[in-house]
Parts: C-alpha cells; sequence; structure tokens
C-alpha cells in the first residue's frame, strides 16, 4: 500500500527536478502578494518575493505573471467508483476520471460509496483510490455507505482504518433520509466511537461523514450523539447541509458546538427549490457571521442526485460534476467575495478536519498541488504532486483509459 496519512504518494517519474513559477499573485489562502514559488520533488521548497534563477539544465521556468496561484483544492466527497443505482442497474453512474477531477482544480479527493453498498464494495473503492495516487493525484476514501451494519474491507471499522492506508473514516452513513438504515442513537453512537479510536490508533481524522437528507428529524441525531457522549464534536461531519432552508439554519446552530458542515455544489441547472447552491449558502454564511472555519465545500460528484415524488419514487434524476467545485469558487469570486476569505472553504479547512498536514496550503515543505487561476478566476494551469495536470488551460495529462490528451 501506499505510504502514511498525509503523504502524497511518489512522484511521477516524468515532473522535473526542480521547477520555478515566476511572478503569480500567491494565496497560501493568506494572500502573500506577487511571489515565486520553487518546487523539487514533488513539495514546494521555497516561496519569496523573488527567488534567484537557477541553471536551466536543472530548473524549469514557468511565466504566471497575471495569475493567482492556490493550493489545490480538495473535495471530500466524490463517488470514485460512480454512485447511482436508485432506480435499477441502469442508473449507475461511471466511474470518476483523472482528468474530470483536474480539470476541477481538485488535487485531493475522498471516495466516497452511496446508497449502493451491496454492487459497489469498499474494496472496489479502495482500490480506485489506490489508482488514483498512481496516475498522480492524492487521494483516500471512507469505508461504509448509506448503511448499517456498516460494510468494510476487513470486517470491523476500526481495522480498516488501522489497516488500510486510504481509509481516513466513515461514510457517507445516511440520516434523515428513506433510503438510509434508519439507525438509532445507540447504533449512530457504537459507529462514531470505532471511526473515532480506529483515527486515534492509526494517526487519521476517524471522522464519520454523514448523507443528511431531507427527513424532519434533520441533525437530531447529531445532536443528541453530543448531548450524551463524550467523542470530540469534530468526529461528525454532516454534508448536503445547504438541500433545505430548515437544515442549513441546524447547521449553523450545531457549528457553535464544534462541529464542521459541509455545504454540496449542486449542478446548477438543477431546479433549487427549498435548496441552496453552494455560492447562496456560502455567502449566506459569511453574511450570518458564521465561523468559516467550520464550513467545507464538496462536489458529489458522480453521485446521483434523485428527486423523488411523495411515494419514494423517482421522478427526476441527474448527477454530479466534479466542476462545480471549482464553478463555486469563480462565482463566489465574480460576487465579489475576497479570495482569502473563500478560499479556506475548499482547501485548509478540509485539510485540517481531515488531519493531511500537507495539504490545502502554500508553504515550504507542503505537497506541490497547486491551481493557477486567469484574472476571471477561471483554471488556467493544475499541478498535482509536481506534475502539470492542466497547463494554459489544456488537459496535458489523462488517466489510462481516457483518449490521450491532445
Amino acid at each position: 500500500m501506499a505510504g502514511p496519512p498525509g503523504a502524497s504518494g511518489h512522484v511521477p517519474s516524468a515532473s522535473p527536478l526542480l521547477q520555478l513559477l515566476r511572478g503569480a499573485e500567491v494565496f497560501a489562502p493568506a494572500p502573500l502578494g506577487v511571489c515565486d514559488v520553487l518546487l523539487a520533488a514533488g513539495r514546494i521548497a521555497a516561496i519569496a518575493p523573488e527567488l534567484p534563477a537557477l541553471p536551466p539544465e536543472l530548473c524549469r521556468v514557468h511565466d504566471l505573471r497575471g495569475h493567482r496561484l492556490i493550493p489545490g483544492l480538495l473535495d471530500a466527497h466524490v463517488h470514485l467508483i460512480g454512485g447511482g443505482g436508485e432506480a435499477g442497474p441502469s442508473t449507475r453512474v461511471p466511474p470518476v476520471t483523472l482528468s474530470q477531477l483536474a480539470r476541477a482544480g481538485i488535487t485531493t479527493v475522498v471516495g466516497v460509496l452511496g446508497t449502493d453498498g451491496t454492487t459497489r464494495t469498499v474494496a472496489d473503492l479502495v482500490a480506485r483510490t489506490l489508482g488514483l495516487r498512481d496516475e498522480g493525484l492524492s487521494a483516500w476514501c471512507y469505508t461504509g455507505s448509506y448503511e448499517l451494519p456498516v460494510p468494510t474491507l476487513t470486517g470491523s471499522v476500526r481495522r480498516d482504518l488501522v489497516f488500510v492506508d486510504p481509509i481516513i473514516g466513515v461514510g457517507e452513513l445516511a440520516l434523515s433520509d428513506h433510503r438510509s438504515s434508519q439507525p438509532t442513537l445507540d447504533e449512530l453512537l457504537r459507529v462514531a466511537a470505532d471511526a473515532h479510536v480506529g483515527g486515534m490508533m492509526a494517526g487519521k481524522a476517524g471522522i464519520v461523514h454523514l448523507h443528511m437528507g431531507d427527513g424532519l428529524r434533520g441533525l437530531d441525531l447529531v445532536r443528541r450523539a453530543l448531548d450524551v457522549s463524550e467523542l470530540p464534536p469534530r468526529v461528525f461531519h454532516p454534508t448536503h447541509v445547504n438541500r433545505n432552508r430548515r437544515l442549513f439554519a441546524e447547521a449553523g446552530e450545531l457549528v457553535a458546538r464544534g462541529c464542521s458542515v459541509d455545504v454540496t455544489a449542486f449542478p446548477p441547472e438543477d431546479d433549487p427549490g427549498d435548496s441552496l447552491y453552494a455560492a447562496d449558502a456560502i455567502d449566506r454564511w459569511i453574511a450570518q457571521g458564521l465561523p468559516v472555519s467550520r464550513l467545507t465545500c464538496s462536489s458529489d460528484g458522480a453521485g446521483c442526485m434523485p428527486v423523488f415524488d411523495a411515494h419514494g419514487h423517482i421522478c427526476a434524476m441527474d448527477v454530479g460534476r466534479p466542476t462545480t467545485l471549482s464553478d463555486t469558487l469563480t462565482e463566489l469570486l465574480a460576487r465579489g467575495q475576497e479570495l482569502a476569505t473563500v478560499l479556506p472553504i475548499f482547501t485548509t479547512n478540509v485539510a485540517d478536519l481531515l488531519r493531511l498536514g500537507h495539504k490545502g496550503r502554500l508553504a515550504a515543505g507542503a505537497d506541490a498541488d497547486l491551481v493557477a487561476l486567469d484574472d476571471h478566476g477561471h483554471i488556467a494551469g493544475v499541478i498535482a504532486r509536481g506534475r502539470w495536470l492542466i497547463q494554459g488551460g489544456q488537459t496535458v495529462v489523462c488517466g489510462p483509459f481516457e483518449r490521450s490528451a491532445s
């Protein structure tokens, strides 16, 4: 298996030993001004207003004047082997590809299983996670799915966390949803305790990433778990909290108890109904003075987004796309939000929650995961572990079963 949690794995041999990125406006995510950034062997070696030139045979120079340079985005909720299946085998969503993630500026990804923990398995998810590492991304995953008992690889949540390197928590366990296993408080506490202690033993995040449905119970089970247990609030990480306004209000109250919550970047063509688009939710969060450090955003990439009627029948279906994550950041900038304010929601907040210390920030010693934005906030370049995946706005590296990059 690959290296310990927080390590970025091997750096592809195609990466030059030294790369110098000249003249970008750097956000680390705090603004550092115009700087040069030196990359060496998949890590950031130095950041300074002006770094000395190095011999051309040792160092490749890239002129990034006019660009903003930010950490690579972290997406903590992607269906790497595809989601769906709620309306039969033909509705299983295909797996995510390397270039789909790269085009979204995602350099670190966490894979999930959703409704279907039967025809899709944790073993498949772990294999795809390791495959993405080989392809050049940094990737981890959760054990489990919507259901209880939690489907695992080793037969135990704790053993999965301790012995299976890519597994960093449990997810996405479903609450307040007709597709869930309708867990009791005691069942939720047992899963959360196993995740927490397994994470302690393995030096991993040990969180429970919770799928939140539209049910009227909302976050009640999470509040009760905090009331009656000694578990630290950081263990519980509810997602889709922008799926309706009532749930979003509950989430705003929950963070006062120490939890972090996650908004989903729903496709923009979806009818929002009572939900909030991610950019609207983040705008509202900031306007209400809620702690930005407790908010993350994910794409639900390759997840099925069904619409059910009153009888539980699917009447419409959409699919999550990784690019909605970067589109949300672009939209926030277009609305006038400061990059330094909203960038942690997509970078450091996620890295800190998942205990990935070398991710989500630009600093000497951090992994060389970077995104270059043009003056409109669109992705012009993506570097993952020191290798360019997107350059000049064009895909330059594809996965082994994708069409060759042009």
